[in-house]
């Protein structure tokens, strides 16, 4: 079976796409209007986005990040918080017009919606990273940092955080070598 995407998207999506480590661009808006379509349970959408942009804003971040991610971070030219808002369910009754009810069918309680919230912003910030790369860019998502900082830092009570990104273009020596990945027969079984 061939896949319908050609092969240079192919390319730029996935096979050549890496987690940079050094930038020098920024684009956003274009990258939202694109993956805000991806799909979601209820079409919840629970994704949120805090863009760091101010040079007070990033050292705060910087702060909380693990040590090794604090170089990329500081140099990158855009970076984003994503994190998934527990109080999603709020928005079900417009982003979900064929049963606005399910809000208060399935979301009432809190740990509800936390999974809920972490699972599908976990998926919406999958399709930000392939967004990221379908601009061009590259994106450095990480996951070593103070989560707990940097919610009380940037967020609130009714967000989690779920990982930092940086994006911009690609800068000299950006790419470590491409790490292994299992093979087909590795992941899928058939039953």
């Amino acid at each position: 079976m061939s896949l319908v995407l050609d092969p240079a998207a192919q390319d730029l999506l996935f096979r050549e796409a890496r987690s940079a480590n050094t930038f020098t661009d920024e684009q956003v808006q274009a990258i939202y209007d694109l993956v805000k379509y991806g799909p979601t349970a209820f079409n919840q959408t629970p994704l949120r986005i805090t863009l760091v942009r101010s040079p007070e804003a990033r050292e705060r971040l910087v702060a909380h990040m693990a040590e090794g991610n604090r170089p990329k971070t500081a140099s990158a030219p855009l970076v984003a918080i994503l994190s998934a808002d527990n109080e999603f369910h709020e928005e079900l009754p417009h982003l979900f017009p064929a049963a606005p009810q399910i809000k208060d069918v399935f979301f009432t309680e809190r740990p509800v919606r936390e999974n809920a919230a972490a699972l599908n912003a976990a998926l919406q910030a999958a399709y930000f990273i392939v967004g990221v790369r379908a601009a061009g860019l590259a994106a450095g998502p990480m996951t070593g940092f103070d989560f707990e900082g940097v919610r009380k830092e940037f967020l609130d009570d009714d967000h989690t955080p779920l990982m930092v990104v940086n994006i911009g273009r690609p800068g000299p020596d950006a790419w470590y070598p491409r790490s292994p990945r299992l093979e087909f027969d590795q992941v899928v079984t058939t039953v």
